[in-house]
């Protein structure tokens, strides 16, 4: 949710929860005054400082809107990793781990966003779900199509959620009817980049997306790389998802000491940079990432429908990774950042039951992932909107 008419001052009176830090996961304020300008926080304070702040602001009592008893703002959830094109799959394939989910229902269903009528339907729609479970900023995932990934850019800014869209590359190991060669992807990647620059939105920005190792040669994840310090724009992957998937890239990258290490040398690693899963890492693994301060999306709603691993997150987190939630649809069943809430929570208990000395996360941990912990660092480098939750107890 965003703001009010140009110039005038709204201000909210009452409840409000939000993080502080991974060390302070859960601030409560109930008797919080907020107050918002042009779609930004110019003030945050506590009732006891109202009429002054009516003084300072020339704020009138028309302007202030309580909140009821039963009534409280948050800051809105962060999806730091979300497939657009694979909405329709939601729930299908469950039966399948990752590779071949991919072949039999993932690649079929992202080759038809060719067609833009049929893009324009889905895109909507995934949109708007999302937006009502109260994802307000979120990292996409689109297809290798370049008309219809910058479509989904706009269709998020029209319905005022903050974006980051990727159009896909891949230029090896993919369908024929569903690949480039390396050529077309830089070239196709750029000039997505171009474009959805030269619409000089601050809310709805490119990333650069190399779908992972197994459909990326060197050559263009180099290119990739590349083009993302160019335009000092993110850059967003998979890596250590399933154990096959490191085994085959292992295959392929002979010379690399490990998966993370592939990406690190191809320069894809940076401060602007989300790897999705990061379920199986190697300890030299974790500190590469945390030598480039590149953040992780925990997915643990896919990971566990598609049979890829147990997450240990507290660890990441302990290590100084950045770490926010993602519902990976359609690996995950649900485009709902709560719904990922949850499965983290579970995820963390069933490590710490195979691992007594594991700490499983609480529900004020997976609050500060789904929110500051998507948000931090360099993860989403905005101006900052104000965007939040209306959450009502029934």
């Amino acid at each position: 949710m965003s703001t009010e008419k140009e110039g005038k001052i709204r201000v909210f009176l009452g409840s409000y929860i939000h993080s502080i830090s991974s060390d302070e996961p859960l601030q409560i304020v109930s008797n919080g005054v907020i107050g918002v300008k042009n779609g930004k926080i110019l003030f945050v304070d506590v009732e006891e400082h109202l009429e002054e702040l009516k003084e300072q602001y020339a704020l009138t009592s028309d302007s202030i809107y309580i909140l009821g008893q039963c009534e409280f703002l948050m800051p809105g959830l962060v999806d730091t990793h979300i497939h657009a094109p694979q909405y329709p799959n939601a729930g299908l394939g469950l039966d399948l781990p990752l590779l071949e989910w991919l072949q039999q229902y993932t690649f079929p269903m992202e080759a038809r966003f060719h067609d833009m009528h049929f893009a324009r339907s889905t895109y909507k729609k995934v949109v708007e779900r999302t937006l009502k479970n109260g994802t307000t900023t979120a990292s996409y995932f689109a297809t290798i199509h370049r008309q219809s990934s910058e479509l989904l850019g706009d269709i998020v800014d029209q319905m005022g959620q903050r974006g980051f869209i990727g159009k896909v590359s891949m230029d090896c190991y993919s369908p024929e009817d569903y690949v480039e060669t390396t050529e077309e992807s830089l070239r196709s990647a750029e000039d997505f980049v171009i474009n959805m620059l030269k619409r000089q939105n601050n809310r709805v920005r490119p990333t650069i997306t190399p779908r992972f190792a197994l459909t990326c040669s060197d050559t263009l994840m180099r290119g990739l790389a590349d083009i993302s310090k160019k335009y000092d724009v993110h850059i967003q992957t998979h890596l250590c998802e399933s154990e096959s998937e490191i085994k085959r890239t292992m295959e392929l990258f002979l010379n690399s000491k490990n998966y993370t290490r592939v990406y690190e040398e191809t320069g894809l690693l940076t401060d602007k940079s989300i790897m999705a899963h990061c379920v199986h890492m190697e300890k030299d693994e974790v500190e590469t990432l945390v030598r480039h301060s590149t953040g992780v999306s925990h997915c643990p709603t896919s990971n566990i429908c598609i049979l890829s691993g147990l997450c240990p997150v507290r660890d990441l987190m302990d290590a100084g990774v950045r770490v926010g939630l993602g519902t990976d649809v359609s690996g995950g069943y649900s485009p709902s950042i709560l719904e990922a809430m949850r499965h983290a929570i579970l995820t963390s208990k069933i490590i710490h039951m195979k691992d007594p000395n594991y700490k499983p996360l609480d529900f004020k941990d997976v609050l500060y992932l789904a929110t500051l912990g998507g948000a931090s660092g360099n993860f989403f480098q905005l101006p900052t909107p104000f965007y939040f939750t209306f959450v009502i107890i029934a």
